[in-house]
């Protein structure tokens, strides 16, 4: 077996599941997108949306670890393209529903569920089964996907919405899912044994017979009395508490307060999302080359830094170049946090572990959202909030030094 073909298959492999993390981030960004036009149309209470849009965050982050189970059990293949069908079959019924009840299960939980199952853990198990070398960079082409399904699908939906109405657009989006959900199934592969190869770049002597379904069934027992499992899990909780739970649920509103027009806010966030693309892109290639360990302290104490520093900045010429020095930073933490997994767990655990350390992510996100918006009631600003948050994830950074490293045997930890 070799990887020495024309073209190696697993990039066809990443190809389609960068499709998937494509699609997935755009659902996930439907909510923020068509609350008002919905709000409009049904006359619901913004409470009554916003609550179905949590109910879709929290499904979302526990949905991870399921989908991390379910892909050591039967492989990321048949996962991935039961998460497509279920993205399709959610949006086309958040289409159809008649009352706030309808929103709370199409919209909240079985979009969660869907985006869940072909969210971040797909692109996790395709770097770490099918690259040997060059995990780093995969994983941040991975989360680059994710900004750019945001950068593409945001005005794409809003104008689709603006011209043709929410219901329209979201089975659009439906339609579109569909026509994913045969490619998916059959260009990915659980695999490289399954086309006769070895990972990208793997010694000619690696094994390439993967982990049969249910060898990986006692990892997350292993995975739960390791410190370094919680230490992965604690600084990536930090990571969602500093990132989307505080800036990305509040800056719009910290904006507001500080004069800023709504519309000029919203393109300080997409500066921040192309910025965010090629952060991310680069924090992989970074990964292969440096210690993963200290890029997770210069990333967690630069965020920190400029948390801490945000609240100084009330304008918009400061706060547009805030946003481009964050927006390197927002999620350049996965590509080192997916490698440390790897290499402390086995690169064939990868769904399952990070899949938890993932919802741990989801929950400090979920925590700061909440956080910031009661301190901004309480105190009538967001500046303690800012720097609260900005000093957890300076320490975050510190403690990333003590996360252990060590190569791990590929099939089972």
């Amino acid at each position: 077996m070799s990887t020495n073909k024309k073209i190696y298959y697993g990039w066809f492999v990443v190809v389609a599941a960068i499709a998937l993390a494509l699609l997935a981030a755009g659902v996930r960004s439907i909510p923020g997108i068509m609350l008002t036009p919905i709000m409009q149309d049904t006359g619901w209470e913004r409470a009554s949306i916003s609550g179905a849009v949590s109910v879709g965050l929290i499904v979302f982050g526990l949905s991870s670890p399921l989908a991390g189970a379910l892909i050591a059990r039967f492989g990321p293949r048949l996962v991935a393209t039961a998460g497509t069908v279920l993205i399709a079959l959610s949006t086309a019924l958040s289409a159809s529903m008649q009352s706030v009840l309808g929103m709370y299960l199409f919209w909240g939980a079985l979009s969660g569920l869907a985006t869940g199952l072909g969210g971040a853990v797909i692109g996790a198990t395709v770097t770490n089964r099918w690259f040997h070398t060059h995990r780093g960079l995969v994983s941040g082409i991975f989360g680059a996907a994710t900004s750019a399904g945001q950068l593409i699908f945001i005005p794409a939906l809003t104008q689709a919405t603006n011209v043709s109405g929410w219901r329209t657009t979201t089975l659009g989006v439906s339609a579109l899912a569909l026509l994913l959900v045969i490619p998916v199934w059959l260009i990915l592969r659980d695999n490289p044994s399954d086309k006769g190869l070895l990972p990208y770049g793997a010694p000619e002597g690696l094994p390439s017979k993967a982990a049969s379904p249910g060898a990986t069934n006692g990892v997350m027992s292993l995975a739960l009395r390791s410190p370094t499992f919680w230490l992965l899990a604690g600084t990536f909780f930090v990571c969602g508490f500093s990132s989307n739970g505080i800036v990305g649920t509040h800056f719009m509103a910290y904006a507001a307060d500080c004069g800023i027009a709504a519309l000029t806010a919203a393109g300080m966030l997409s500066i921040m999302g192309v910025m965010n693309f090629a952060g991310t892109l680069a924090s992989g290639w970074l990964t292969d080359k440096v210690d993963p360990r200290k890029l997770l302290l210069a990333y967690y104490v630069f965020r920190g830094v400029s948390l801490v520093l945000l609240p100084l900045f009330t304008e918009t010429t400061g706060l547009t170049l805030l946003m481009i020095l964050f927006g390197l930073d927002y999620i350049a933490t996965v590509p080192p946090t997916q490698v440390l997994v790897a290499d402390n767990f086995g690169r064939q655990n990868v769904g399952l572990v990070y899949g938890w350390v993932f919802c741990a992510h989801q929950l400090g996100a979920a925590i700061s959202a909440f956080l910031g918006g009661a301190i901004r009631d309480s105190l009538g600003s967001y500046g303690f909030a800012f720097v609260m948050t900005g000093i957890v994830a300076m320490v975050a950074g510190v403690v990333a030094l003590r996360i252990s490293r060590r190569d791990a045997a590929p099939a089972v930890a």
